[in-house]
């Protein structure tokens, strides 16, 4: 599991300052990137392509609100891995981060360099990916 907490910049939010639905898939890879830092895994992202985003939107974030994206992984395949996320919100008035705003799951596959379709996932991936749940 890895997190990272961000502030919603002007940049992340839509007309009436509340982020936009694309905010919430850049916090939750960047989630993704520190977990993947803690795994000592870098070779893991050029071949690691996106194949299903399912996310639910459960509250509004707000400009100048601090978040907090956590992922985790859900499931290992064979050449497939899911991992759960969720995007929490600062209450209003207090340090802690207990506003649900979204939350779902990110599958990828493994796509080598060099090939067009999904292949199994090297052994040092799955020893670190199951070593590290």
């Amino acid at each position: 599991m890895a997190s990272v907490q961000r502030t919603v910049e002007w940049v992340d939010t839509d007309a009436s300052g509340h982020q936009h639905n694309s905010a919430i898939l850049r916090w939750v890879e960047a989630a993704e990137a520190e977990l993947f830092r803690n795994l000592e895994l870098p070779d893991y992202f050029p071949s690691a392509p996106r194949v299903q985003q399912v996310i639910n939107y459960r509250a509004k974030l707000w400009f100048g609100q601090r978040v907090t994206a956590t992922v985790s992984i859900q499931a290992l395949g064979r050449t497939s891995l899911t991992m759960a996320f969720d995007v929490r919100g600062e209450a209003p008035g207090t340090p802690d981060f207990d506003i649900v705003a979204a939350y779902g799951t990110v599958t990828t596959a493994h796509v080598p360099a060099g090939s067009t379709t999904g292949q199994p996932w090297p052994g040092h991936i799955v020893r670190a990916l199951t070593a590290g749940r």
